[in-house]
């Protein structure tokens, strides 16, 4: 049994998602994990992590502007505005989707379906330095 760890960084450039999926596959294949799981950990309160299809880009799209739709900016409603109008729906939307995801490695695959993929979902509008931690257990 063994585990191990990597810190993946990402500069994000606005409301996108980042793929991240070929680094944790390659991070897998240059370990040389064999059978596992493997946690994904995103260490902001403003971006999160999901997992999600990586073959249609309008899948993005539509789940950036649902979620704009769902923690509008601006609102009124917010007290919270420290750093912008996009501060508390960002805080919003993370807190709807995850901050940690953990997967199964078999045989040294990771286990995602045909169309899925690793996202960073971020949710602020300027720029941003996202620290993602992968943390392995396993053989």
């Amino acid at each position: 049994m063994k585990q191990e760890f990597f810190n993946l960084e990402i500069n994000t450039n606005g409301q996108k998602l980042y793929e991240f999926t070929d680094k944790a596959i390659n991070w897998i294949k240059k370990s040389k994990f064999k059978d596992g799981i493997l946690n994904f950990n995103i260490q902001h309160t403003s971006a999160s992590l999901i997992v999600q299809e990586n073959a249609d880009p309008d899948v993005k799209t539509d789940l950036i502007n649902y979620f704009n739709k769902l923690a509008p900016m601006g609102d009124s409603l917010y007290i919270h505005s420290a750093e912008g109008k996009d501060d508390m729906p960002a805080h919003i939307k993370s807190s709807l989707t995850n901050n940690q995801i953990t997967l199964s490695i078999r045989n040294g695959e990771l286990l995602l379906g045909t169309w899925q993929g690793l996202y960073l979902f971020e949710h602020r509008l300027k720029p941003q330095l996202r620290k993602i931690i992968f943390h392995f257990l396993g053989n």
